[in-house]
């Protein structure tokens, strides 16, 4: 079963006082593009959330946005860098020794120094709980998406059916039309040739000869019966479980060229309009696969 390209998946997960929600949408591309906007907090775990993204899907532009808040708000964003604060006291005191000042280290001396708060995103252990909330997150979100896109999948492959059914019964009329074609494009040259005939000048083995050549130009039974195995063989992909957006695309340039090649060799106005009628059809799959995983 196809997947489509295009999709959406949202995900949230609280681990401790940290929740956090992951959106994912994506859209046609060649190739896999997993573009990251992270809080700056968790700047540095971008290339696992493209780790991760990157093991469920395999084309598409894919965008992931992460959102971090903190449940309690009862605490304050900022808590103390007891490390920080107690090596300016240590310092401090160390100084007022060496300087032979008798007052004691107070705590106004040791809050000037910035770096003894730290923000809760700073602390190492909050930003571990971060990454875990976000990783469970992203795989609701990821799951989300690749239901959507499975989803998008069946309907896309509905439509590239209904076209390819629609080749193949055209492809029947061009096969009931080609035998009389032949026969009909014969008979023509025959016509003429009995005119020609009347005049000694002319080869008649080469005549016979340049017949044949012509019923061999007209044949297009080759083209029809590669052009119903292309039709097999994409019918085939569609229900493979395996991305074949590629190989789609590869096969509808087949099927694309024996029709080209039936049109061209049809010298037959209906079975020409037939020929166009089937690469509308082509045209349309093409469009279509192009959201294809």
């Amino acid at each position: 079963m196809i997947a489509s390209m295009t999709g959406f998946g949202r995900g949230s997960a609280q681990v401790g006082t940290t929740r956090a929600a992951v959106e994912m949408r994506s859209v046609n591309n060649r190739f896999l593009d997993v573009p990251v906007r992270l809080p700056r907090a968790l700047s540095g775990r971008e290339t696992d959330i493209q780790g991760l993204v990157k093991q469920a899907f395999d084309r598409g532009r894919i965008e992931v946005q992460v959102e971090i808040e903190r449940v309690d708000e009862e605490e304050l964003p900022i808590q103390v860098n007891t490390k920080a604060a107690r090596a300016y006291g240590r310092l401090l005191d160390d100084l007022r020794r060496a300087a032979g000042i008798e007052e004691p280290v107070r705590l106004e001396h040791i809050v000037r120094y910035n770096d003894v708060f730290m923000t809760a995103e700073e602390d190492p252990a909050t930003r571990e709980q971060m990454w875990h909330a976000v990783e469970a997150a992203l795989a609701e979100a990821i799951d989300g998406m690749r239901a959507m896109r499975r989803q998008e999948g069946q309907a896309l492959q509905a439509d590239l059916v209904s076209h390819l059914d629609a080749i193949e019964a055209t492809l029947c009329t061009v096969e009931e039309r080609a035998p009389d074609r032949v026969a009909e494009s014969q008979q023509r040259l025959r016509d003429r040739l009995e005119e020609l005939l009347r005049d000694e000048r002319i080869d008649e083995d080469r005549l016979i000869q340049e017949i044949a050549i012509l019923a061999d130009k007209l044949d297009i039974n080759e083209e029809c019966v590669r052009l119903r195995s292309h039709l097999e063989l994409f019918r085939e992909a569609l229900d493979d479980d395996e991305p074949v957006g590629r190989k789609l695309n590869f096969i509808v340039q087949e099927i694309h060229r024996e029709v080209n090649t039936i049109s061209s060799k049809a010298n037959d106005a209906s079975i020409a309009h037939l020929a166009v009628g089937m690469k509308e059809e082509v045209e349309k799959i093409r469009e279509q696969i192009q959201n294809v995983e």
